[in-house]
């Protein structure tokens, strides 16, 4: 028996919308990169992207658990001689909560191309308003 592989121009894709309010920020980032991966398709490929978009809203009302507003960083180099910084994650979530949705995201993704192709599907908005109403997403719960 020869097993199944995706071609992409056969890979149907679909739009979900998931609302974020009171969910667990690692949680929801395990739905979304499944989601976006198309690892819930009986048709994945590992080296094809079969994955959905997601629209993700109300990001600005996401949890996270324990101590973790306090106490968890994000930290990135600029690319100079001592240029690692650090962000406290109340002020991040406080200034841009969509962007700890997409790097808890983009931190679940492989690392190459077919992950940054996967996370171009990927939208987030921090309040209920998002502009893909002509594409008719389908409200997903988990």
């Amino acid at each position: 028996m020869k097993s199944y592989m995706a071609k992409p121009e056969e890979i149907e894709r679909k739009w979900h919308i998931i609302d974020a309010k009171d969910k667990v920020l690692g949680r929801l980032a395990t739905e979304v990169a499944t989601l976006l991966r198309g690892k819930h398709k009986p048709i994945y490929t590992p080296h094809v992207d079969t994955g959905d978009f997601v629209i993700v809203i109300n990001a600005d009302k996401i949890r996270l658990t324990g101590k973790k507003l306090e106490q968890k960083r994000y930290r990135y180099h600029t690319g100079y001689p001592g240029g690692l910084k650090e962000v406290p994650y109340r002020r991040l979530m406080d200034k841009n909560p969509e962007k700890a949705i997409q790097l808890a995201v983009k931190g679940m993704l492989p690392k190459n191309r077919l992950g940054r192709q996967m996370l171009r599907k990927l939208r987030v908005y921090s309040g209920t308003e998002h502009r893909h109403e002509a594409q008719q997403p389908e409200v997903y719960e988990f």
